[in-house]
Parts: C-alpha cells; structure tokens; sequence
C-alpha cells in the first residue's frame, strides 16, 4: 500500500472534518444575534446560514493561496521526488490539523468563541517549529498578528460609532415598530455574515488541502500548480468538499457558543444586531477581497456585538464574560502550535521519519 495516499487521504479526512467542527463552533457567529433577537428561528437560521456558507466559500481563493503559501514554507518537501521528504512534509499538515481540532473542541465545550482560523494558523506554525520548517514570520506579521489586533477594534468602533448615528436617526420613531422592522432586516445581515463565513473559513480548508496534495506528491494529478505563473490553484472538488463540510457543520449548530454570543454578552434588540452584523459582514469582505487576509469570523463579531452593545450603557456589556473570551483569543495560537508539536512528533516516530 502506497503510504502517500494513505498519508494524503487521512489529511483530507481530518481537514474536513476540521472545516466541520470550524462550521458547528463558528455557526454563533453568524446567526447567534438574529437567533437571540428572533429575527429568525434557530434552524431557519442555521440552514439559511448553511446554504451562504456554501455560496461563500465558491467567491475567492486569495484566502486559501494565503494559508497555502504564507504561513511556512514547505517547498522543499513539496518539490522533492523523495518519499521521506514527502511524507515529513504530510507530517507536518497532519499535525496542524490535529492542533487545530483540538483546540476548537476544547473552546466549543468551554463555550468560548475562539478564532479556528487562528487555530488552524498555530497549528502550522507550531508543526512547523517541531520540523525545524521555515516559519514565513514576516507574512504571519502582515496577515495574522496586525489582522487579529486591527480587526476587533475596527469592529468595535464601527459598531459603537454606526450604532450612535443609527440611534439619533432613530430616536423619534415608535420602538417596537422600528424594531419589528429591524428583525425583517436581521435576515439580510445573518446572510452577510454567513456569506463572509464561508468566504473566510472554508477557504482556509482549502488551503490546507492543497499544501497536503502538493506534499504528498499529486500537485500534477489533482492541477493546483498553474504552469505558467506557479501560483496555487483550487481544484473544484477541493472548493466543493471544503464548502460541504463547513455547511454541513454550520447547520448543526454550535448552541453552547451562540449562548454566550447571543445572550451572555449583552441582552441584544434588533437594531443592534442588525449594525453588529453589517459591520462584521463588511470587515469579512475587505479582509478577503482587498487584503487577502484570514481574519477571524469570531474576534469580528464579537468586537462588534461589543461596540454596539457599549451604545446602550458602558455597564451594559457584561466585561466579566468579555475579558474570558478574549483571553481564549491569546491562547489560541500557543495552545493550538503545542497540540501540533506533539502530533507531529508522534506521526514523525510512527511512519519512521
């Protein structure tokens, strides 16, 4: 039996089984504020954000060329004709995706909205320090560390400042009109985010896929080389699998997290939600389109549900729960990157490395 395939197809398994748990975990942020608002039921919402999830992650593949390229170089294993080289560079996608499911599992039974894009992204580097692998520092500056610190406080004062405007635009209409109104436009916003969702977090999936096909050796079998630019190409059945299992985890739901998002941070109306909702919707797209970076579904709504819910009364948002989630966001990348050591270690010894 060729290990190869044996080793590329267990890749393929596990990263979309990790795409799965990245859809079930980040489901909340999609919907939790519509849900929680009841704009919309709760299986209404997850099959509405189920079926965006999948129309996301056909948009774009800057996101994926990014996880695929910009994270660590594995280029010597991948151009390498040798089997061993080949199946240490496997070992080192293996042990990432490993890292990151753990991680989101972890944080999904704590009810801890973590990034899993950020799981997945400490999961590479920290198998990629247990090979000695180049770790692209420079590229995780400009498209992971500024991205994580930028993108919630982006997302906290559009949603503080759009809420204030909205609210003096607002202020002499009859509430419970206006906020009957605001849950018609809640299902519009939901399928932004779900859209932006599936834009971002699918695609890293897709990544990973490709890094594991081009290690492995079937770069040339499955085309994700362009012969004439050398760039990384998202073959469709990797778009079409990596979209089915983030929409297929989606719709199962993540209900420990969208407790927390929807109802422990803050007590939300649908205006509120609605602005939180846009706003994330908006930061997804730039990120992706304009920018090319894997930001965090997670830390974008959150910061926003944050930002608008500060516009009702500072005391309003309740820190306490705030202060344990963002604390989840900064253990994220070790926690993930020393989970990805280990199991590149114990793949390292097993296939004899």
């Amino acid at each position: 039996m060729d290990l190869n395939l044996v080793l590329v197809s267990l890749v393929v398994i596990i990263a979309l089984g990790f795409d799965y748990t990245n859809g079930f975990h980040d489901a909340a942020n999609a919907i939790a504020t519509s849900v929680s608002t009841r704009a919309l039921t709760p299986r209404a919402a997850l099959l509405m954000a189920a079926v965006m999830n999948i129309i996301g992650a056909l948009l774009g593949t800057e996101v994926a060329k990014t996880i695929g390229e910009g994270i660590i170089d594995i280029s010597h294993y991948t151009n390498s004709s040798d089997v061993l080289q080949q199946r240490e560079g496997l070992a080192i996608v293996l042990g990432a995706l490993v890292g990151a499911v753990v991680w989101n599992l972890i944080t999904w039974w704590f009810g801890l909205p973590s990034s899993s894009s950020h799981a997945l992204i400490g999961g590479l580097v920290g198998a990629g320090l247990a090979s000695a692998t180049q770790v692209k520092w420079i590229g995780i500056l400009q498209h992971v560390v500024i991205p994580m610190f930028a993108s919630p406080v982006i997302g906290f004062l559009l949603g503080f400042f759009l809420m204030k405007g909205l609210m003096r635009l607002l202020q002499n209409l009859p509430y419970h009109r206006t906020m009957r109104r605001f849950r018609i436009l809640q299902t519009l916003s939901a399928a932004a985010m779900a859209l932006g969702h599936g834009l971002q977090d699918a695609q890293k999936t897709m990544g990973v896929i490709v890094m594991a096909l081009i290690a492995g050796g079937y770069g040339e079998t499955h085309n994700v080389i362009d012969p004439v630019t050398g760039d990384i190409m998202i073959p469709l059945w990797v778009k079409l699998a990596a979209a089915g299992a983030i929409s297929l985890g989606t719709y199962a739901g993540g209900w420990r997290i969208m407790r927390t998002l929807g109802r422990k941070i803050i007590d939300l109306d649908p205006a509120r939600g609605f602005v939180a909702e846009g706003v994330s919707a908006i930061v997804l797209y730039l990120s992706a389109f304009v920018l090319h970076a894997p930001i965090s579904t997670t830390h974008t709504i959150t910061s926003a549900i944050l930002g608008v819910g500060a516009t009702k009364r500072f005391s309003a948002v309740r820190w306490g729960v705030a202060g344990n989630i963002v604390v989840g966001w900064f253990l994220t990348l070790p926690a993930a990157a020393a989970v990805a050591a280990i199991v590149y270690f114990i793949v390292h010894a097993v296939v004899g490395l």
